[in-house]
This record gives C-alpha cells, structure tokens and sequence, in this order.
C-alpha cells in the first residue's frame, strides 16, 4: 500500500512539473504573438516582426548559409546573384526554385517587393537604399559583424528573427567550441614567441589593402595564434606601402586565391621579387601561404574553418 502511494505521489510531481512548463511555454509564446519580435540590427535599428517570418529575402551572401544551416532555408524565397552557398543557387534559378533579386550592392527593389517578403537580412553596403526600403513597409535587418564575438552574435539575432533560436544557439555553441580547441592546443604548446602576420587582400599601384582592427579576419588571426602586423589601425581594410611592410618584417605573408580574376599580386615569386622585400623574414623562410578566396570573403558559419586553416599555416607543427 505504501509503495503504491509512493508511485502516484511521483507521478503527480511529474504531472504538475509537466503542465507548469507547458504553461510557461504558451505564456512565453502567447507573449511573443502579442508584441511580435523585436530585433535590434548592427545599425541600432530597431525592426519588430509581427509574427515569424515566412518569406525572407537574404541581400547578404553571408547570411544565406546561416539560413539554411538553422534551419529555415525553405523560407527563403530571394537571393542575390553573389549567393553561392551552401548551394549552386544559379541553377536554382534557372530552375525558377528561387528568385535573384539582383546584386548584394545592387538589389532590384521591384523584385523584392513583388516577392513579399516578411524580413529582408542585408548589409550596410545597401545604407543608402534603406530609407526607401523602410518607407515602403519593408522589414530590413542589417548585419555586419566585425569580430567573431559579433559573429555569433549576428547568428544569435538571425535565429530570434526567424524563429530558429535554439537552431542559432547550437551553432554558435558548435563554432564556439571548434575555435576553442584551436586557441587551447595553442596556449598548450606554451609558444613564447607568436608569429607576426601580413594578410593581403589587394595589391595596385596605389598601395596594398590589408586588414585592420575592424575587421573579424584580424579576431581569426589572434584566434589561430598570429600577430595581425595592422591590428593597430582603427580602419577596416587599411592601404599600406611596400616600404612599411619591410620595416615590420612579418614572419608570416597571407595571400588570397584569384577574386574571379588572376590574383592581384600575380603570384607567389612576384611577390618575393618585389624591391626590398628579399630582407622580410617571411620571403627568406618560405612562409608565403594562399588562402582560399572562397573561404575568407564572408563573416559567417565558415570562422571556425578560417581559424583552422590559418593556424595550420603558423603552426604545422600542432595542425598537421
């Protein structure tokens, strides 16, 4: 008799734990019905979404896989002609299975209105049209992470906006610990010298374009245990002169593959026999690396990989 009683006590707290968090679950849900969503983008501007969004548009090529890798990507109704991820969405639309709304720097606002989108995910390259964009009713969201703190936070705000939160946060926790398994087996080595680093974007008779503070590429150089040389430049993509990178010697030089071109710089011995540069460490040890364009051109679900492949490059030692 006593055990009995003990059994249905049990299945009692069960039942009244079960119900409470059914109650707090409608409470938080009928909460969100009531005042919609409410996002604040990179810009500080606040956009409230009535209900979860069905029909998005992505004008950001690097929102586009955090879309489909949340899980939302059947919602996604336009994209740009740039977007070549997770999927070759050319064919897609050459299969009319997706709508190209133009360029990332160039969208057709005629195409975006007639697909009625619920939420539009951009970048701040399209500020000058966002006015317009709002006064016609369209929500627009802008992202544009410059760390990869801000990178997870971006995520974080794509998955309120789309209803795919807890999709959201398991990937960040995903990345989050990818990249801490890099920096650990760094710290672990207990390296006493770091390596300083020189990552080229572009290269013209004007100067060479690099990357500053402000830019997540030189967080995933710290992150994969290199000293960005132009961390200390408050710009994003600052301009440098050959004479310059001479004087700070890096031990390091990061170049990209070809932009939908030959590479800028020509090529690797174009780079050593360029004048003076025969006294930087990284010409007369060999530590020339390529990057793969594709790999570095966006700030989304890709920054563990980036860290990855950098710090397979300074340290092979540990990323055999």
């Amino acid at each position: 008799m006593e055990k009995t009683k003990l059994i249905i006590a049990l299945a009692l707290i069960v039942i009244i734990a079960v119900s409470a968090t059914f109650v707090v679950y409608l409470s938080q849900n009928s909460q969100q019905s009531r005042d919609g969503i409410t996002i604040i983008d990179s810009q500080g501007y606040q956009t409230t979404l009535k209900t979860v969004p069905e029909r998005i548009i992505s004008i950001a090529p690097s929102v586009t896989p955090i879309l489909f890798e949340i899980g939302v990507g059947d919602k996604v109704v336009g994209l740009t002609e740039y977007d070549d991820s997770p999927y070759d969405f050319s064919a897609w639309f050459a299969e009319g299975n997706m709508t190209c709304v133009g360029g990332f720097s160039t969208p057709n606002l005629e195409t975006i209105i007639s697909l009625h989108p619920d939420v539009i995910f951009t970048t701040d390259i399209n500020s000058a049209m966002l006015p317009n964009m709002r006064n016609l009713g369209l929500n627009v969201i802008v992202v544009g992470p410059q760390s990869i703190d801000e990178i997870y936070q971006t995520i974080k705000l794509i998955g309120k906006a789309t209803g795919a939160e807890n999709n959201a946060n398991a990937l960040v926790n995903k990345l989050t610990n990818q990249i801490n398994n890099v920096v650990a087996t760094i710290n672990n080595a207990d390296i006493t010298q770091k390596p300083t680093v020189y990552c080229e974007i572009w290269s013209s008779t004007a100067g060479f374009m690099t990357v500053g503070s402000k830019s997540w590429i030189n967080d995933v150089i710290d992150k994969a245990g290199g000293i960005n040389l132009f961390s200390h430049s408050a710009e994003e993509y600052p301009t440098t002169s050959l004479e310059v990178i001479i004087t700070n010697n890096p031990d390091i030089i990061l170049l990209p593959t070809d932009m939908g071109g030959a590479p800028s710089y020509g090529s690797v011995n174009a780079v050593k026999n360029r004048p003076g540069w025969n006294t930087i460490n990284a010409v007369k040890n060999n530590h020339i690396y390529i990057l793969d364009a594709d790999l570095f051109n966006q700030a989304g679900i890709r920054v563990a990989d980036q860290v990855q492949t950098i710090a397979t490059h300074l340290y092979p030692e540990l990323f055999p």
